[in-house]
């Protein structure tokens, strides 16, 4: 299992939670932290593990959200039961998938 995710969630603290459950991370390491490490020398550690093909995928994933979330019914969550909108998501899914 892999997470994907932003500077935003880059931290020590959140870093370590995924090490213990055993999912490796694809976060960029911000440029304050990068900086905080080099200043501590070779205390500071090494920097963490970043693939930039892996995170290139995020891209695609964000802008499909984004399409979707063009249907008003999605963005607002208008069917509050799960099963309807499961079935806006799908239709709107297919949708998208038919016009490209």
């Amino acid at each position: 299992m892999r997470i994907i995710a932003d500077k935003a969630y880059s931290s020590r603290a959140i870093r370590a939670h995924l090490r213990r459950r055993g999912i490796a991370a694809t976060i960029p390491e911000p440029a304050d932290q990068a900086g905080h490490r080099h200043r501590r020398g070779s205390a500071g550690g090494r920097p963490p593990a970043f693939e930039p093909t892996v995170y290139r995928q995020r891209n695609i994933v964000e802008r499909s959200i984004n399409r979707l979330k063009q249907w008003r019914g999605i963005a607002t969550r208008f069917h509050k039961k799960a099963h309807y909108f499961h079935a806006t998501l799908t239709l709107a899914s297919i949708l998208l998938w038919l016009r490209t």
